[in-house]
């Protein structure tokens, strides 16, 4: 069965058609939001998606660092009602348990065979991500609707100022200007504040009451929260628990930071 109800504007949308504009002249994060769940839930309902082969891999050794923000207890929850639901027709897929949502703020090392942290000196990156968070504010991230990739499902993030990405650009700059090694950017230009809920890595065996029921939660409000930390980790490239070890957390009031250690 074909079907034809992917409509790319949502009323909640409206309101946040002036959020977090990344250059003069280009589409509003919700616009973006919009346009990647209508090309890519197309590609799901045709079978072009993609299935990700390592995620259950033992042989999987790529890791990395990252800055990321951690969602609050309620947001969680309210995420996790809906993987639940999403469990019950689909069971074979990848759920991201509450120990491993985030947002990415930016992949600072993206994952990668080989990478230690023996190889890096951490404090080194603690100073320029320091340095980039000086002056900034907490600030509001408001979590409502779905969007989708050709090889996930997730959880629409709308900041409600545009400090994150001023954060993102200002890490750009000062990682740039050092001789750190990093890979900012290096696979796509991060854009959204997503919160991603599920992968795929199975053949999808009940497509159609999938799809409608994420179609239901198009623009189901998740709450939102006040983003007052970030957290600098050692990771894997799905940022499960058992591999994540985090090594700083940045206060974003004060600049201040607490060291967890190595």
């Amino acid at each position: 069965m074909v079907y034809s109800y992917c409509l790319c504007f949502n009323p909640f949308h409206q309101y946040h058609i002036i959020q977090l504009k990344l250059k003069t002249g280009y589409m509003s994060l919700a616009e973006h939001y919009d346009k990647l769940y209508c090309s890519s839930i197309e590609r799901i309902r045709i079978d072009n998606y993609q299935i990700d082969d390592l995620i259950d891999s033992p042989n999987d050794k790529r890791r990395g660092i990252t800055l990321l923000i951690r969602p609050d207890e309620n947001i969680r929850k309210n995420v996790h009602g809906f993987i639940d639901k999403l469990k019950a027709i689909e069971p074979r897929q990848y759920y991201y348990p509450d120990s491993d949502i985030h947002l990415t703020v930016l992949s600072i090392i993206l994952c990668y065979e080989g990478f230690d942290l023996s190889h890096i000196a951490v404090d080194d990156y603690v100073k320029v991500i320091s340095r980039s968070l000086h002056n900034c504010s907490s600030f509001m991230i408001e979590f409502k609707g779905i969007t989708a990739s050709p090889s996930c499902i997730m959880i629409q993030g709308l900041p409600q100022t545009d400090i994150l990405n001023q954060i993102r650009n200002s890490l750009r700059r000062n990682f740039k200007a050092s001789k750190l090694q990093q890979s900012i950017d290096k696979r796509y230009t991060i854009k959204t504040a997503h919160l991603t809920a599920v992968r795929f890595k199975k053949k999808l065996k009940n497509k159609e009451k999938f799809l409608k029921l994420v179609e239901a939660y198009r623009s189901f409000d998740f709450g939102g929260f006040k983003v007052d930390t970030m957290e600098l980790v050692y990771n894997d490239w799905y940022l499960r628990e058992k591999y994540v070890k985090q090594l700083y957390r940045f206060n974003l009031k004060s600049n201040l930071r607490n060291y967890v250690g190595n």
